[in-house]
């Protein structure tokens, strides 16, 4: 009797003891993962004020800060649930309070006549990028990820449509830096080109809220026009970004067509006697993946882009600048989660997003002409 005692307390309590580090490892991890991303935030955020790399804002000198840290120094794995928290829970934080930045009522008002443009510019963008990138061979996740930045709204869009496409947190960084990086430059060419061109001050900032990737990038060039160009500009391009709510239903009904037909394929693997059924379940995953992660986020964003449109102020006991206040809330949130998606950016595998790079600028480009033609 005494012979099987010991058989069962070796293998129980070491199963039970790496629970309970694991319990306790958790919660440091989060907490760990998420003091690096704030510190990396900041770090950013200094940097950003630098004379140069101001063009390129917090978000992309962030990113790229926490790339290097990377690639220098590694990312102990023990701080990947803190990482993680970063760019799932705060990121969708971020894109809830954007919507007041839209309040929806000035899209609905005034914006309505501009949003047959803005269809305009992310079905052009989406199909240009997916007919460009078969034909250079470029890498198709990170090739529609950059299309739908192009179309909406730079990095934040393709923070929120990433989830859908079960796209991978390393595809998603480098999405999120080539669009900021691609978006800056062609804001300084904007900026250049604004006194020479032949566009009355609306007009041109009509262009630059039509084609350019960023809100950011689009008050930087905008303002190079006047008052009127930042007006017609900003509306311009928030229009563009209420179009993240449809696009993102409409692709998460997609998947979960792709999810039900990997299914069948699946169901019919396995009735034919399991041939090619593990090659069927590793295909049908992020099809699944991406089907069960409704954006539940977008209606959080809608939800406060109808606040906003009650002028809150008029009618809640709000202190003055409170707006100014959640804008820059918005921007550490959006700031802190592009420091997480940095810290999953492996430098070695960047070669992978060369071509892609090369359709995101001929997209860019070829969108920037046609726009600019239908406004002289």
């Amino acid at each position: 009797m005494n012979a099987t005692v010991p058989q069962h307390i070796p293998h129980s309590a070491p199963d039970s003891l790496k629970g309970l580090n694991t319990l306790k490892s958790r919660p440091a991890g989060i907490v760990g993962g998420l003091v690096l991303t704030l510190i990396l935030m900041l770090a950013g955020w200094q940097l950003a004020r630098l004379p140069g790399l101001s063009l390129f804002g917090p978000m992309a000198c962030t990113l790229l800060l926490a790339a290097t840290y990377r690639h220098l120094f590694g990312l102990p794995e023990a701080l990947r649930p803190g990482v993680r928290f970063s760019t799932t829970t705060l990121l969708r934080a971020a894109i809830v309070l954007f919507g007041l930045k839209l309040p929806i009522d000035v899209v609905l008002q005034q914006g309505l006549p501009l949003l047959a443009q803005a269809a305009g510019t992310l079905a052009f963008s989406l199909a240009a990028g997916l007919l460009l990138g078969k034909l250079l061979k470029a890498d198709r996740q990170l090739t529609l990820l950059l299309a739908v930045g192009t179309g909406i709204c730079g990095a934040a869009a393709i923070a929120a449509v990433s989830p859908l496409l079960a796209a991978k947190e390393q595809r998603t960084a480098m999405g999120a830096g080539l669009i900021a990086a691609a978006g800056t430059l062609f804001a300084i060419a904007y900026m250049l080109l604004e006194p020479i061109l032949p566009l009355p001050s609306a007009a041109y900032g009509l262009w630059s809220g039509l084609t350019l990737h960023e809100i950011a990038h689009v008050a930087m060039a905008s303002a190079a026009g006047g008052s009127d160009a930042m007006a017609s500009g900003m509306l311009a391009k928030l229009s563009r970004v209420f179009l993240l709510v449809p696009l993102c239903l409409a692709l998460h009904l997609r998947q979960r067509q792709l999810a039900r037909r990997d299914a069948a394929a699946l169901a019919a693997a396995r009735e034919a006697g399991g041939a090619g059924e593990g090659d069927a379940g590793a295909a049908a995953a992020p099809a699944v993946r991406a089907a069960a992660s409704f954006p539940w986020f977008l209606l959080g964003f809608l939800a406060m882009s109808a606040f906003g449109a009650t002028s809150p102020g008029h009618w809640l006991p709000l202190p003055d600048g409170w707006m100014g206040g959640m804008s820059t809330l918005t921007s550490v949130l959006l700031t802190t989660a592009m420091a997480g998606m940095g810290l999953n950016v492996n430098v070695r595998e960047l070669r992978t997003a060369v071509r892609p790079l090369i359709v995101l600028l001929i997209v860019s480009v070829l969108l920037s002409v046609l726009t600019l033609v239908t406004l002289l």
